[in-house]
């Protein structure tokens, strides 16, 4: 493990996050050194479905949907420059999403949301429509919210563009396990401990995922950010979707490899990173209820990850309180990839600014009480 003599800012994590965070940084001149302890994009970020989603898990206006939306339209532009600098396409596909209805309050639900003003434009399509606008569908869905502006990426080509641009601009990464941090007596952290050496740097940014947590707990920080477990499945296209299609139980996104993804459980079980047969039974079940010939279709993949999820469902953004020389990206939960490139732009600025900025106050990892010493 060969790092830089001296990085400006060591990034924990080499998932879709901490690789925005090191592109962004690099793109301004920072000398950045990644660690990541296996591949890269090789938990949560490599298994995801790729979907730019901000209605997803909010449909309230407030910051995070704001924050989510501002972040979708990021993605045009960002597509052709990760492009231009790698060669890599991360399939960005304006394929849309339609919300569906099974039952009667899932019908009133997406009604409502449809007649309510938004950021995002929604059109109500009633079950008529809605088979001719998508004929794969079940016969027996009620109706559905089609939203035009949400789209999908490929998530692992995602985090590899992120990672080769943030190379190619001079920034090192490394295969390897971070121990501990290293502080000085004036609450400020000076750098990270590893199996082989102390690094030091002048700013640390953990990007870790689900096990941030244990990473910032020997600061005194008790950060509540945990593990979920999603499971999903890869299916043939015959007969599939067109469009990203959204079910009260789950989803269905046609990929441009002509495979379905079906996705996904939530399921807190801890650090358990694997499939189970129930889990893609109910994958399978969910699939066929959404488009029946799926359901007579094996996969011919699965797959879990593990999603940080945080105490109160929004992510951790910016300056551990009390110490100076650290920041947290972590608690995307289900909106890593849509988050991943207005969180790298975000925690860039605040290190350079040396200020967190008005955009991720509500996002703080301030607004969590901490034990007293």
């Amino acid at each position: 493990m060969s790092f830089q003599r001296s990085p400006d800012v060591i990034v924990v994590g080499g998932g879709v996050i901490g690789c925005a965070v090191a592109y962004y940084l690099a793109c301004e001149g920072v000398r950045v050194d990644v660690l990541e302890r296996g591949e890269i994009g090789g938990e949560a970020s490599g298994a995801a479905a790729g979907m730019l989603a901000p209605l997803a898990e909010v449909e309230d206006a407030g910051p995070f949907q704001a924050l989510c939306v501002e972040s979708l339209r990021l993605f045009p532009s960002l597509a052709a420059t990760l492009r231009e600098e790698t060669g890599i396409d991360i399939e960005y596909l304006t394929s849309g999403i339609l919300r569906v209805a099974l039952a009667d309050a899932e019908e009133r639900r997406l009604r409502e949301l449809a007649a309510r003003p938004g950021i995002l434009p929604l059109h109500w399509l009633k079950a008529e429509e809605l088979r001719a606008f998508e004929p794969a569908l079940s016969p027996g869905i009620r109706g559905g919210l089609y939203s035009p502006e949400e789209h999908q990426v490929n998530a692992d080509r995602l985090v590899q563009a992120f990672a080769r641009a943030a190379e190619a601009k001079g920034v090192a990464l490394h295969r390897g396990c971070v121990s501990g941090l290293l502080t000085r007596g004036d609450h400020r952290v000076v750098g990270v401990r590893t199996a082989e050496r102390d690094v030091a740097a002048g700013h640390v940014v953990l990007a870790a995922g689900p096990w941030t947590g244990r990473l910032a707990a020997p600061l005194g920080m008790d950060l509540p950010v945990f593990p979920v477990r999603g499971q999903m499945m890869a299916l043939p296209s015959r007969s599939a979707p067109r469009h990203i299609v959204w079910g009260s139980a789950g989803y269905l996104v046609p990929k441009a490899n002509g495979l379905v993804f079906a996705g996904a459980t939530v399921e807190k079980v801890g650090f358990r990173r694997r499939t189970t047969a129930a889990g893609l039974r109910g994958l399978a079940a969910m699939a066929s209820s959404l488009a029946p010939r799926l359901g007579a279709i094996a996969p011919v993949d699965s797959w879990a990850g593990l999603r940080p999820g945080s105490a109160d469902g929004l992510p951790l953004l910016g300056r551990l309180p009390g110490w100076d020389g650290i920041s947290v990206a972590t608690g995307h939960y289900r909106n890593g990839i849509l988050l991943s490139p207005i969180t790298g732009r975000l925690i860039a600025r605040s290190i350079i600014d040396g200020s967190p900025g008005e955009a991720p106050a509500p996002f703080s990892p301030a607004r969590f009480p901490q034990r007293e010493d």
